[in-house]
């Protein structure tokens, strides 16, 4: 076993590119229609092997009590699970802005269970790790199994997909959004009819919280009015607050990132139908 083997885990960003919700359960969950797409940009998460059964991070992340860090969930419950004696020191090197709406939180608590799986050697199949996943979060299973993907339901009823895989320039307007606020928010469509793979990539798709988020966050507006002015169709993913446009290249990806107004940060990014998880996880 090398050290090497322990480090540079990517946890990529994802994108809802639609987001459509369908109706409301009686337990208060929200059943959902959503394309979620990988990018080749994220955090990146280093392991270190404990030999007395600790579990513990190398630095708190700001803002994130301990007790909910879903990484450190996520190794205690697969050691809790699978009888594993050992432990792990857990680093996140942040990139993802927290409440973006890009999946960091899931994302992180998915590369834990598939790395940590391999490394502790415990042997759980895809399956079993996607359902220790749901437990985390919604979203999870999808950062697991690795491949773009139709959700329905809560999230949970994946279907791998293929959609087109562009050059994304993201923006976060520096605003946290609270996903429990939007999706309690008495103003959001909860009875959108279901679509098909077809009608989405007819371009008959948006997202629902867009017009919950952007009359109550100026900063989501303002960025999507201005993603809008660059010759391209402004998204926001999940409930934000981040929002995308696909651009055909990435020089006029990156040329429009250099416009960006100070105030926001951005990144440009390729789509990727296949996690870079899932390419590390092949490299051992």
């Amino acid at each position: 076993m090398t050290e090497d083997r322990w480090k540079d885990w990517p946890a990529p960003a994802k994108l809802n590119l639609f987001l459509h919700i369908t109706g409301r359960r009686a337990d208060g969950y929200h059943e959902l229609q959503t394309l979620f797409q990988f990018l080749d940009h994220g955090d990146t998460l280093d392991f270190a092997p404990l030999s007395d059964g600790r579990v513990e991070t190398a630095r708190a992340l700001e803002g994130v009590d301990p007790g909910k860090d879903l990484t450190l969930r996520a190794a205690r419950r697969l050691r809790e699970v699978t009888g594993h004696p050992g432990g792990v020191r857990i680093h996140v090197h942040k990139r993802l802005p927290m409440g973006g709406g890009v999946g960091g939180g899931s994302s992180d608590a998915a590369t834990t269970l598939v790395a940590l799986n391999a490394l502790w050697g415990t042997g759980l199949d895809t399956a079993s790790l996607a359902r220790l996943g749901l437990e985390l979060g919604a979203d999870v299973p999808v950062f697991v199994h690795g491949t773009a993907a139709w959700a329905e339901g809560v999230g949970e009823r994946i279907t791998a997909v293929a959609p087109p895989e562009p050059c994304y320039l993201v923006i976060h307007p520096g605003v946290h959004i609270s996903t429990a606020s939007v999706f309690t928010d008495p103003g959001l469509t909860r009875d959108c009819p279901p679509i098909t793979i077809a009608d989405f990539l007819a371009g008959q798709a948006g997202n629902v919280c867009e017009a919950v988020v952007r009359p109550r966050y100026p900063e989501v507006d303002q960025a999507m009015g201005w993603l809008g002015k660059q010759g391209v169709i402004p998204r926001l993913t999940g409930t934000g607050a981040c929002v995308f446009g696909a651009f055909d290249s990435a020089p006029a990806a990156r040329e429009a990132l250099n416009r960006l107004p100070g105030r926001w940060q951005g990144f440009v990014a390729r789509g990727r139908n296949r996690s870079p998880l899932l390419d590390r996880l092949d490299r051992g």
